[in-house]
């Protein structure tokens, strides 16, 4: 798979915060309704049905649409912006980045700059915590910038995606762009091929990274699938200090992991793993010990249970404005939930 999808390389550009998602979530609106009924709800999240041939059981493939950033939290009197983080992540990662806030009137650019140490010769500077952080705009004073940008608005690191070697990309918001585009592109796909047996219904979910997965938990009650796949990103063991042990090995170009453990409906495991024998798709497997961390956490505890799994895409640099992904693993994520969709056949039971 060469060069970016055009889709995904939209959705990665669109500015998506966790609670200010609008901008991504139009444009995978916007293309949705080239296919199917899209539908939303007040909570931002946005879904797309596509009706199923045979009276076979709903399938839900659900990817969070928002992002990591930082949140404008004081306009000081000199004009500069405190921040904190929104979602979780190393404050080292967004020291002297370009920025755009996301203000009522538009994108306004910044930089990320840090408080100044005064440090003696040979001394080791300390970690910068987000107190030590701002962003200046270029305001004059607190006066000009309070014209321009309000308390709770959100900056997002600026910068397109960049096309790598070997079909790699880097950039912000792959975690979790990735997933919103596979579950729209799944539900093109069956469009396309006429169908599925069941109901098909492609899921952008809001508020992932801020950790109570609020968009998941909303879609799933008001669709009320009998299945749900979470799609997700993983951490690529394929770096500088990763523990294969702990972590699992799960390296660029090796396919999507699939996740086992308490909350993962082993039916729902086999049958995916068994799906991805049949289409000569290369995986891995990802093993949890509780809970996943992911919108499935939502999903499995929705009403009187899904049967739910988790597919994750192997992703370098996490939770950074750098990460960096495979291609051919997310088309082989698509491929083997297209596949998996066609398997779900009428009375197809996952009750235990």
């Amino acid at each position: 798979m060469t060069g970016i999808p055009e889709t995904l390389e939209q959705l990665l550009n669109a500015p998506g915060p966790s609670g200010q998602e609008e901008l991504a979530a139009q444009v995978w609106r916007d293309a949705a309704r080239a296919f199917g009924e899209v539908s939303g709800d007040v909570l931002g999240s946005s879904w797309v049905r596509v009706r199923g041939t045979a009276g076979g059981p709903l399938l839900a493939i659900v990817g969070h649409i928002d992002e990591i950033a930082v949140v404008v939290t004081h306009v000081a009197d000199d004009g500069m912006l405190a921040i904190r983080q929104l979602g979780g992540f190393d404050p080292r990662t967004v020291v002297s980045q370009r920025v755009e806030v996301l203000t009522r009137d538009g994108r306004v650019p910044g930089i990320v700059a840090a408080r100044k140490q005064k440090t003696r010769r040979g001394d080791d500077p300390k970690a910068y915590d987000f107190s030590d952080l701002f962003v200046d705009i270029g305001a004059k004073n607190g006066e000009e910038a309070r014209t321009v940008v309000r308390p709770g608005d959100a900056a997002i690191v600026a910068g397109a995606p960049l096309e790598l070697r070997n079909g790699r990309i880097a950039s912000r918001s792959l975690d979790n762009r990735l997933g919103s585009y596979v579950a729209l592109e799944v539900a093109r796909r069956v469009a396309e091929a006429g169908g599925a047996p069941g109901d098909v219904a492609g899921v952008a979910a809001v508020q992932e990274e801020v950790g109570d997965f609020a968009g998941s938990r909303t879609a799933a009650f008001a669709l009320e699938p009998a299945v749900a796949i979470a799609v997700d990103v993983t951490h690529a063991s394929d770096v500088r200090g990763a523990d294969v042990e702990d972590e699992g090995d799960h390296r660029l170009g090796g396919g999507p992991a699939l996740m086992r453990g308490p909350s993962m409906h082993p039916a729902i495991f086999e049958l995916l793993y068994e799906t991805a024998e049949a289409e000569g798709i290369a995986v891995s497997v990802e093993v949890s010990r509780g809970h996943t961390n992911t919108d499935a956490d939502a999903m499995y505890l929705s009403r009187l249970g899904i049967a739910t799994g988790l597919v994750s895409i192997p992703l370098r640099y996490m939770h950074t404005p750098v990460e960096v992904v495979e291609l051919a693993d997310v088309e082989n994520v698509v491929r083997l939930l297209v596949a998996f969709a066609a398997r779900l056949e009428p009375g197809i039971s996952f009750a235990r």
